[in-house]
């Protein structure tokens, strides 16, 4: 029996003093009681978290995710030290083989005894995408969805993809979303030029998601004077779709987060990195995919600064914008990045310090830096 001793344990939307007590891999108390331990780490005034859950990253630490197994297995266990206990490696659009090359990767660094923290499974990002928003993906990867390519993916990886990105105006009867909602995948309307009747189709075939809110997001139309809601409309309105957010204060600035919030409130929001692989190096310049760079403001631009080319953020520099800068109470924020991805994610175990729980906790000062990191109560970080 371990316990974790704090002065302040975020729990059910409250802070409190006490314990978390931690076996085979399972909280198994949350008091202010003196229960039998074998050993004691004590936190002090620092905080106690549930660990952060990211279900959107394209890699960090110099490791990309549509790379080797190795390049998999780095990306994830850096993100650790930043207090991300649960995380899908993300892959961009690409020529489907590359793609399916990259969900066997990820399948194998699942089972990768180095991997330190849990993959949750392959987040595809594309290539079923619309090319009047297609941001820094690939244009010429990307099609309308081809049933026998996502078929085939999932039935030679089952259990492997967790989550796939599509624009949801290019599912032809909702095919595509209907067969991922009866595969248990979380399907995500992102790089979408959809319209309010195209998003609510994709609601009621089982989409919940959308893919970073304000990015390459369709907004309010007109049609010979008629106007006609977009996706960030869209999801405003309809309670049933959370709006995943990159809450770097770069992409959304606080102001913009706030407003977010204000409309969808504590449950509607998941916060995400969407980070590149050159989160967390020393590179200030480059070229990535045939696209020149510079980073600088902590964010990666073109090198022309005339657009963003990326997210650089890790999970702790997340949770200390939505505090610091958009002030969001923290345990609101931390619903952000750990129960509401849980529940979006279908990670019953996850997300929250609390009784039957995944021993998944992080520990973080005042101005959120990372002290301790422990994946099913064995100490990671």
């Amino acid at each position: 029996m371990k316990r974790i001793k704090s002065n302040n344990i975020i729990t059910d939307g409250k802070i409190l003093g006490g314990y978390v007590y931690c076996e085979d891999g399972k909280i198994t108390a949350v008091t202010s009681e003196e229960l039998p331990y074998d050993e004691e780490i004590d936190a002090g005034d620092d905080y106690v978290s549930a660990g952060f859950i990211d279900p959107h990253t394209h890699g960090g630490g110099g490791y990309p995710f549509e790379g080797t197994v190795d390049d998999i297995v780095g990306g994830v266990n850096f993100h650790l030290t930043h207090g991300t206990t649960s995380i899908c490696p993300t892959i961009s659009a690409a020529p489907i083989e590359d793609m399916r090359r990259s969900v066997a990767n990820v399948k194998a660094a699942m089972s990768d005894e180095r991997v330190k923290a849990n993959i949750i499974g392959a987040h595809l990002e594309g290539p079923y995408l619309s090319l009047a928003q297609t941001g820094a993906q690939a244009g010429a990867c990307i099609t309308f969805p081809i049933e026998k390519d996502y078929i085939s993916i999932v039935e030679e990886y089952p259990g492997v993809v967790a989550r796939w990105t599509y624009a949801p105006e290019n599912d032809e009867d909702g095919r595509f979303a209907s067969y991922m909602h009866k595969a248990g995948i979380v399907t995500s309307a992102g790089h979408t030029n959809a319209t309010y009747a195209d998003m609510k189709a994709a609601l009621e075939g089982g989409c919940q998601l959308v893919t970073h809110l304000y990015s390459c997001t369709s907004t309010v139309t007109r049609k010979q004077g008629f106007r006609s809601l977009g996706v960030i409309e869209s999801t405003f309105l309809e309670d049933g779709l959370v709006a995943e957010i990159i809450a770097d204060g770069k992409h959304l600035p606080p102001e913009l987060i706030r407003m977010i919030y204000k409309i969808k409130g504590p449950d509607g929001i998941i916060a995400v990195t969407d980070s590149l692989s050159l989160a967390g190096t020393d590179v200030r310049t480059g070229r990535m995919s045939s696209t020149d760079f510079i980073i600088e403001d902590g964010v990666c631009k073109l090198l022309d600064r005339s657009a963003f080319a990326g997210s650089i953020a890790t999970a702790d520099v997340l949770l200390r914008v939505l505090t610091k800068e958009a002030e969001i109470p923290l345990c609101e924020a931390v619903k952000l990045l750990t129960k509401n991805p849980a529940r979006v994610m279908g990670l019953d175990s996850k997300g929250e310090i609390k009784a039957g729980k995944d021993a998944d906790i992080v520990i973080f000062d005042a101005d959120i830096n990372v002290k301790n990191v422990f994946v099913g109560g064995e100490k990671a970080v």
